[in-house]
């Protein structure tokens, strides 16, 4: 939904996942094989996917300042669960923390936000403040304020019903 660009580095993974669920909608796209593809999910791994979609989605709403859509397991408490390395690149010395394997998708998102963590971009990532959406985006804004997905869409809708309802 959103005209917003990607966001840096590993985050385009945690971003991909949150959208997989269109909340106007309910369409999913981890029901479908094409869907679950992208992350490397089967259809016993896609429940697990799911509840980590949605603690992802409680911490972005949190990164935007709103409280968690419904209850959820922490995402500090599943992400405990992630096998990490730490590992040195021996041309430059700098350090990572790398899932233990490349298969699973917590240890991918695990690295992802350790990655973003440490680049200073993880609060960037949001979800938008709109309750029939809750799009994930990257907030570019110079203030990092940004509170929709997509001005012209979900702003633009929030803004008409507050101009409704001062008409009213």
């Amino acid at each position: 939904m959103s005209e917003r660009s990607a966001p840096p580095g590993a985050l385009t993974l945690v971003q991909a996942l949150v959208n997989t669920l269109d909340v106007e909608t309910g369409g999913d796209a981890l029901d479908t094989a094409e869907g679950r593809a992208p992350f490397g999910l089967t259809e016993d791994t896609v429940d697990s996917a799911r509840a980590l979609r949605e603690s992802l989605r409680a911490a972005l709403l949190a990164h935007a300042g709103h409280p968690p859509h419904r209850a959820v397991t922490p995402l500090g408490d599943l992400l405990a669960r992630a096998p990490l390395v730490v590992t040195v690149d021996t041309a430059d010395g700098s350090a990572a923390l790398t899932p233990v394997d490349d298969g699973p998708l917590l240890s991918r998102v695990a690295a992802a936000v350790a990655e973003a963590v440490t680049a200073g971009t993880w609060n960037r990532l949001k979800a938008c403040e709109a309750a029939d959406c809750h799009w994930a985006y990257y907030d570019r804004s110079p203030a990092g304020r940004g509170r929709w997905c997509s001005m012209r869409v979900c702003g633009a809708r929030a803004k008409m019903r507050r101009y409704r309802a001062k008409e009213a």
